[in-house]
């Protein structure tokens, strides 16, 4: 087996096929259940889109990894995990290399001053909110989550880095006022 990836074209897996595959260990499911679980379960912090999970399927079935079944009620075609899907055991056990930092709003504010101030304060209220209802969010999902540690630990991690960016947003006017 590859590094990380797939056995018969010798591709290395990518995040959202194997975030796919590693969904697919719990039963079939149609794009649709797949990409509402992305959604529900990882989509605070990685985007899937509706697109990305047909595609991605199409080339697990392609591949061996996945197996496409007969489709069902409201046309969802169910796929389950085959055998060779387990390369997905490879994948989640590598080294997953260093994060990367996409945060639409400091890019913004990294050229701020080409924005008027009032628009560029909207947009940081704006934000904040957005921030602070993700908070909201993850404090009412640890009242009553009940999945595994792995889970309970990812929700900890949105949780405290949810209330780092609630206090930058706090600080922010006075690193603002230093310009």
């Amino acid at each position: 087996m590859s590094r990380g990836g797939y056995v018969k074209n010798e591709k290395p897996l990518n995040s959202t096929a194997a975030s796919l595959l590693g969904f697919l260990h719990e039963g079939p499911m149609s794009g649709w259940d797949l990409v509402a679980m992305a959604q529900n379960r990882i989509g605070s912090y990685w985007s899937i889109t509706q697109s990305q999970v047909y595609r991605e399927l199409a080339a697990l079935n392609r591949d061996g990894l996945a197996e496409r079944g007969e489709t069902g009620p409201r046309d969802r075609t169910p796929y389950r995990i085959t055998e060779e899907g387990e390369a997905f055991a490879a994948w989640v056990a590598r080294d997953p290399g260093p994060e990367t930092i996409r945060f639409p709003l400091l890019l913004s504010l990294a050229f701020g001053n080409h924005v008027e101030p009032e628009r560029l304060s909207r947009i940081i209220a704006a934000n904040r909110t957005i921030h602070a209802e993700r908070l909201a969010g993850y404090l009412e999902e640890a009242k009553c989550h009940t999945g595994n540690a792995y889970g309970a630990a990812t929700l900890d991690f949105g949780i405290t880095y949810e209330r780092a960016v609630l206090d930058w947003f706090d600080r922010l006017p006075g690193l603002l006022e230093r310009d």
